[in-house]
Formats: C-alpha cells, structure tokens, sequence
C-alpha cells in the first residue's frame, strides 16, 4: 500500500466495518455483538504481520476485543492506538447497516462513533508496519465502551502478560480533529424509597413513598443547581413507585446521575446523594431510603507535559501539512476511556474524525476527515516516536 492511498484505504475500511452489525448487547439484549467485526479486524491485522490477540472479560466469553501487537523491536516507544467496536442500538434507522454514500458523508450506524476512527486506527498501524516506523505500535480495538468498558478494562489487564509497557495511548473518539483538553467523569446513584402500603382512603395508616420520591426530586434539583456552578451537574435521570392508584406506595426509586469536572472524584456522589437523604430524614423521621454506588468513572485531563502532550503536539502539526485549520481544544461534557488508560499508567491523548448524528437515527461520518487524519497520524506517531528514541 502505497502512502498516498491510505486515507482512501481508511475510507474503504470505514464503510466495511459500518456494514458490520456490532451492536452492544448490553444495551440491546441479543444484538449481534462485537465477535464479527473483532474477526474481520483480526484477519486484515494478521495479514499485515500484527500478532493478534482476542481477550475477552470474565464472564463473557462472547464479547471479544482484538489486542493486534505491530513488528518491533525492544526498546522502541510503544504507542497504543485505541477505539471502541461496538455502537448503540438502531431505533429509528431503515436500514443500518447498509453505508450510504453522499460525497464525503458515509452514513449508517458506527459510521461516527466510532468506526470511522477505528478505520483510520487500523489503516495508520499498517502504514507504520510497513514503513519500520520508529515506534511499536498496538492497536486496542475494544468491546462495550457504550455500556460498562469490559473491553478496555480486559485489555488493561491483559498488557503486561503480553510483555507491552505503553507509553502512551491514542484514543481517536470523534472530536472533529480538535486534542481533547478535558473530559467529565460520571457517576451513577441508586436510591430505593420504602413505605408502608395503606388504602389511599386512610392515608393516616401508611407512609407513602412516592411522596418521600417526590421531595427528593425537589432536593436533588436544588442540590443540582449548587453543583451547576462548578461545571458538573447533578439529577434524577429514573424514577418510579407506587403499585395502585388506591394504595400508597410501598416502595418507590430513583437513578442519580452525578457529572464530575477534573479535581473531583467522582465516588463522591455517594456522600452528595447521601447528605440529601439525611436533609429528608431531619424534615421527616418516616423517610426510609438507601443509596447505592452503581458506578464511577473519573474525569479527566490532557497532561500539559509528557508523551501524550508530545503527541498531541506533532498531531496538531500533521494535521496543520494536511490543511486543517485546527479547532480550539475540546472541552467535552461527556466521558470517553482516556481515563482508564491514564489511571493504569498510560498517558492519553484523544483525537479523530467525526460527522454528526451521534448515537441518532442519522448518523453520519465526515470521510475527508478520516482521510486527512490517517494521514495525519502517521507523521505524527513517527516524529513522536524519533523523539521518544532520542
């Protein structure tokens, strides 16, 4: 493959990789899964000299990702390049799987989040294969970001058994070509409501707790409105309760969803989620509630410093030869896995080609983007990887 075609090459991939079914079934019990476009992954990286690898969690066997180890020798800088396969469910969609083409616009479900990305992943590890580049370069191709990040957590604990001590990682989420200054971390909260069921006739008898659930709605949005100011956010995504509209509610719950900023942790939300069901039971000794931590994952931070800023630099410059006019750094408001890398160790930079209609019935991916970026990646990662070297 010659270097002049591997941004078409990584168009092509995209458009293979958005006609195969990969849906989480962890969100849509019985979707198809990642286990088909793992193969197909596999089969084009063995042939382009990648040692690959399928790891799957425990517990899951039918939920692959691909480890795809390039030539190298010790002592090379290792670069892990990261995207996820799986994509939210089609409601709304005709026909998902079958990429539509208009000019640069590929349409289809993936197409932006984020085959588009693990196409140019792909496409820029065999280029820098073939070229002896100056880096070791691994390719993370990961199940179930969009529900619990199985994938990336088996990956991470897979690493050191396969001998590989990343220096940095590469995570090409659709950002519209912008480094991603920050990410917000997340947590989520349950909370189970008990009363005491009674004949809504003799109210008197019972404790009714879908009441309690309506004056925590009222305190969390209160309290959310504090938190607001800070730049995180806090409310009830999920309520229920009540069985009968002639009982009082016997039980009743609600789902919390903390978003944290970078210097928060997000386990917090706990304590926050707690601090308001203790203002309830000092207004109201009948309120009977327990909270749980169903989930946290931390917000996050470009370094300022170091191999992920240094790849973020010479990134920005590729990008710059191939004519991007570069977009300010992206703050976003949502959660990506560059905080897992960075928590076992590995630096992270996120970056890559986007389009529009994220997780919506009309999805779409930009292909110059994914042209330009792949290019664009592999000067960066050979620059990054002579200076590492020196």
């Amino acid at each position: 493959m010659r270097t002049t075609d591997i941004g078409e090459a990584a168009a092509a991939l995209a458009v293979e990789l958005v006609a195969t079914d990969s849906v989480n079934p962890g969100l849509v019990p019985g979707a198809a899964g990642e286990a088909a476009v793992v193969a197909l992954l596999a089969r084009r990286l063995e042939a382009s000299g990648f040692a690959t690898h399928h790891v799957t969690p425990p517990g899951h066997p039918d939920r692959p990702s691909l480890l795809a180890v390039g030539p190298g020798q010790d002592g090379m800088p290792c670069l892990v390049l990261t995207g996820h396969v799986d994509t939210v469910g089609t409601d709304g969609m005709d026909d998902p799987f079958t990429p539509t083409l208009d000019g640069d616009r590929l349409v289809g479900r993936g197409a932006c989040d984020m085959k588009g990305g693990v196409a140019a992943l792909v496409v820029a590890a065999e280029e820098l294969a073939r070229r002896g580049a100056p880096v070791r370069v691994v390719l993370a191709l990961v199940a179930d970001e969009e529900d619990l990040s199985l994938g990336t957590e088996a990956v991470l604990a897979a690493l050191p058994g396969l001998g590989l001590a990343p220096a940095a990682a590469l995570v090409a989420e659709p950002t519209w070509l912008a480094r991603t200054a920050s990410l917000r971390g997340y947590a989520v909260v349950e909370i189970g409501l008990t009363g005491r069921a009674a004949h809504s006739s003799q109210p008197e008898q019972g404790v009714n707790a879908v009441a309690h659930l309506g004056r925590l709605l009222t305190a969390v949005e209160e309290r959310g409105r504090h938190v607001a100011t800070s730049g995180g956010s806090l409310m009830v995504t999920v309520a229920s309760g009540g069985e009968s509209p002639f009982v009082l509610g016997r039980t009743a719950r609600a789902v919390v969803e903390r978003r944290t900023v970078p210097g928060e942790d997000a386990a917090t939300a706990l304590a926050e989620v707690e601090e308001v069901l203790d203002g309830m039971r000092a207004e109201d000794p009948a309120v009977d509630a327990h909270a749980t931590l169903v989930v946290a994952r931390e917000a996050w931070r470009l370094d300022a410093t170091g191999p992920a800023a240094g790849l973020a630099d010479a990134l920005d410059d590729a990008l710059a030869a191939e004519g991007v006019e570069q977009p300010p750094p992206l703050d976003a408001p949502y959660w990506m896995e560059a905080p897992l890398w960075q928590a076992a160790g590995v630096p992270a930079l996120v970056c890559g080609p986007a389009g529009g209609g994220l997780h919506a019935a009309d999805e779409w991916l930009d292909l110059d983007q994914v042209r330009r970026f792949t290019r664009a990646l592999v000067a960066a990662a050979e620059v990054w990887g002579s200076r590492r070297a020196d």
